[in-house]
């Protein structure tokens, strides 16, 4: 079967580093973008590039169906990648913020999985890879609604591959610390879109807040290239066994151990820290 693969938000970082990685090694790549610009500039790389919206459910059918379309109907992999951070305290999030942040990071994907399943059960194959995060198991402050998408994902997808098991297809979770992207720059007009800092009681937080995600290049220690992300897809697209977790980056394989081996306060603690924003 040729190995058609399906990849949301490739206009930068992880997303096109994997595009521009497996159409190298000989995958057949379906890159998709939110934007009709990012859709253009794909093309122009190169890659074979599709409109996606996950928020949009036409935007979703119509991109699946092209694919199915030019493939004759063959899908050997997704890799679910598209998303974005909504940084804020949790009592500043509104209704309305925190569902967009689940449209778009957990329900656009769940709906896109649902499509590919009966296609890979059909064929007996498929390998369905979510990038997920540190924060899909170590919740960190002022990044509320971004860890809870990370968590549901994290659920749904053991549930998924447990419920899978047997017919063929293969669920893997890509677990990424700090990643050279344009994560950063995107959350930061997020930031100031939905968060009231000025009638905030976490004002004096949100200046640190600010100072990171307006920094330029790397905020935080032991940030890899989204080439470190690439070579765990590749793993798990390639693998006869692929594993269920993959962990990327020193601080992810670090506060998987200590969830295991710590309190939850003195946890709680290190997260803080970690993290850069004391909690009020």
């Amino acid at each position: 079967m040729s190995r058609n693969v399906l990849i949301t938000g490739c206009s930068s970082g992880i997303g096109l580093c994997v595009a521009q990685g497996l159409r190298l090694r000989g995958y057949r790549v379906f890159a998709s973008a939110r934007k009709e610009e990012d859709v253009l500039r794909l093309r122009e790389l190169g890659l074979t590039s599709l409109r996606l919206d996950l928020d949009d459910s036409i935007s979703i059918q119509d991109a699946f169906e092209e694919m199915m379309l030019r493939t004759g109907g063959k899908i050997y992999a997704l890799f679910n990648n598209g998303a974005y951070g909504q940084p804020g305290a949790v009592e500043d999030l509104s209704r309305a913020v925190l569902r967009a942040q689940l449209e778009t990071n957990l329900l656009g994907w769940h709906e896109l999985t649902r499509l590919v399943i009966p296609v890979m059960r059909i064929q007996g194959k498929g390998r369905i890879i979510q990038n997920s995060s540190i924060l899909g198991f170590a919740a960190m402050p002022y990044r509320g609604a971004y860890n809870c998408s990370k968590y549901a994902l994290e659920g749904l997808t053991d549930t998924l591959r447990m419920e899978l098991e047997g017919s063929g297809i293969q669920v893997s979770l890509i677990e990424p610390g700090p990643i050279l992207s344009r994560f950063r720059q995107n959350a930061y007009l997020k930031f100031k879109e939905n968060i009231d800092v000025a009638g905030s009681k976490h004002r004096k937080q949100y200046e640190a807040i600010e100072a990171r995600l307006d920094k330029e290049g790397s905020a935080a220690p032991f940030t890899l290239p989204p080439e470190a992300v690439l070579k765990k897809v590749i793993h798990a697209l390639e693998s006869k066994r692929p594993r269920a977790r993959y962990p990327v980056t020193v601080p992810t394989h670090l506060f998987a151990l200590l969830k295991r081996l710590l309190p939850t306060r003195t946890l709680d603690v290190l997260l803080r820290k970690a993290s850069g924003e004391g909690a009020r």
